[in-house]
C-alpha cells in the first residue's frame, strides 16, 4: 500500500505533461510509484527500486518511467538492468545524453573499463553541460584505475575547475576522487590534503572523505553528538566557581556545624557574647581589661576582594591552578574530534565505483 498523502502531483509540471500519454487513472498510479521511489532513493534504494520496477511494468514505453527505473537500479546495484533501461530512456527520449555518466559508471561496475572509455570518448559525449564533462571525468579517472593506469588517473582530474576556489555543486565530488586518484597512486601525503578539502567542501554528507582523511592521518573520529542532552544539567556545584573567605581559626571547645540549625546557634552564642560585652564595659563605655597576654599581636583576616581575580579562558587553565581533578562526569562538547587510534582500522568501507 502507499502512503495516503502520496498522490502523484508532487511530481514536476514536465513529468506530469508526459503521462499524459497514458489514461488518467494508470498515469496517476504511475506518478505515485515514481513519487515513492524519489522519496526513498537515499534511505532505501531497495525500496525505491521496487516502485520504479512497477512504474515501469505499468508504463514501459515512457522515457521518463524507464529512466527513472535506470536510475534506482544504478542506486541499488543493478548495473546490468541499470543500463538497460538508461539505452531505453535515451531511444524514448529522442536521444538525450544526460544518462551518460552513469552508464559509462555502469560499465565499470560490470567489470569493463575499456566499454566505459568509449563511452567518454564518443561523440555524444560533447554534448554535456558542465556538470555532465565533471562526472564523465570522475567515471573516466575510475576507469583508468581499474586498468592500473594510476597516473593516468590522476592526471585526467587535473581541470581548471579543480582549482576553482568558489564551491561548487561538484566540488566534494570532484575534490573526492582526485584525493581518491592521488591515493591509489601512492601519493599519500598529497591525497591527505585533498581529502580534507572534500571534507570541507562536502557540507551534505554526500562522501567519506573525514574518514578518508582520518585513516590516512592515522586518527579516529569521535562523535559527542549523543552526549547533547547533558548540556546545562551539570549539578551547581561543578558549574559554577564560588569564591569563599578563609577560614577564621577554630575557638578552643567550641564547634561550628555546617548546617542551617548550626548556623543559627552559632548565630545566637554571638549574640549572648555581645550582650556580656556590653555588661563587663563600665557606665562609662570604657573597653574591659584585655585577656589578651602582653607582647602577643592578634593578625587581622583580609578577605580576598573578588574584583581583584583574573579569570582566564576555560582552554588556559590547567587542573592544577583550580585546585581540583577535572570531572570525568562532565560531557563532551557537541563536536568531533580527532584523536589518536587505540585500536586496528577496521577496514575500508565499499564504495560505488564512481568514488
Amino acid at each position: 500500500m502507499l502512503p495516503e498523502d502520496v498522490t502523484g502531483e508532487e511530481l514536476d509540471a514536465d513529468a506530469r505533461v508526459e503521462l499524459r500519454t497514458l489514461p488518467k487513472d494508470l498515469a496517476e498510479r504511475v506518478a505515485r510509484r515514481l513519487v515513492m521511489a524519489g522519496r526513498l532513493a537515499e534511505e532505501d534504494p531497495e525500496a525505491a527500486y521496487k516502485h520504479a520496477r512497477e512504474a515501469r511494468r505499468l508504463a514501459s514505453r515512457v522515457g521518463l518511467v524507464r529512466e527513472a527505473a535506470g536510475l534506482a537500479a544504478y542506486r541499488a546495484g543493478e548495473w546490468a538492468e541499470a543500463l538497460a533501461e538508461l539505452r531505453a530512456a535515451r531511444r524514448l527520449s529522442t536521444g538525450d545524453d544526460a544518462y551518460l555518466p552513469v552508464m559509462a559508471d555502469c560499465e565499470r561496475g560490470l567489470g569493463r573499463p575499456e566499454r566505459a572509455l568509449d563511452l567518454i570518448k564518443s561523440a555524444e559525449a560533447k554534448n554535456l553541460d558542465q556538470t555532465g564533462r565533471i562526472e564523465l571525468r570522475i567515471v573516466e579517472s575510475g576507469a583508468r584505475r581499474d586498468l592500473g593506469q594510476y597516473d593516468a588517473a590522476v592526471v585526467t582530474l587535473q581541470i581548471p575547475e579543480l582549482k576553482d576556489r568558489r564551491l561548487r555543486p561538484w566540488s566534494a565530488r570532484l575534490f573526492y576522487a582526485y584525493a581518491d586518484a592521488l591515493a591509489e597512486a601512492g601519493r599519500m601525503e598529497d591525497a591527505s590534503d585533498w581529502f580534507a578539502r572534500a571534507a570541507a567542501a562536502d557540507r551534505d554528507d554526500e562522501t567519506d572523505a573525514a574518514e578518508r582523511y582520518a585513516e590516512i592521518e592515522g586518527l579516529d573520529i569521535l562523535d559527542t553528538e549523543d552526549d547533547e542532552e547533558f548540556v546545562g544539567e551539570l549539578p551547581e556545584a561543578e558549574a559554577t566557581v564560588a569564591l569563599t573567605e578563609p577560614e577564621a581559626p577554630e575557638s578552643a571547645g567550641a564547634e561550628v556545624e555546617d548546617s542551617p540549625a548550626g548556623e543559627v546557634e552559632a548565630s545566637a552564642e554571638a549574640d549572648e557574647a555581645s550582650e556580656e560585652d556590653e555588661e563587663t564595659a563600665g557606665p562609662s563605655g570604657e573597653e574591659p581589661e584585655s585577656l589578651v597576654p602582653d607582647g602577643v599581636e592578634i593578625g587581622v583576616l583580609e578577605t580576598p576582594d573578588p574584583t581583584a581575580i583574573a579569570f582566564q579562558p576555560a582552554e588556559d587553565v590547567e587542573a592544577a591552578d583550580v585546585g581540583t581533578e577535572p570531572s570525568d562526569d562532565t560531557p563532551e562538547p557537541s563536536v568531533v574530534f580527532l584523536e589518536p587510534k587505540t585500536t586496528d582500522d577496521p577496514g575500508q568501507e565499499q564504495r560505488p565505483p564512481s568514488e
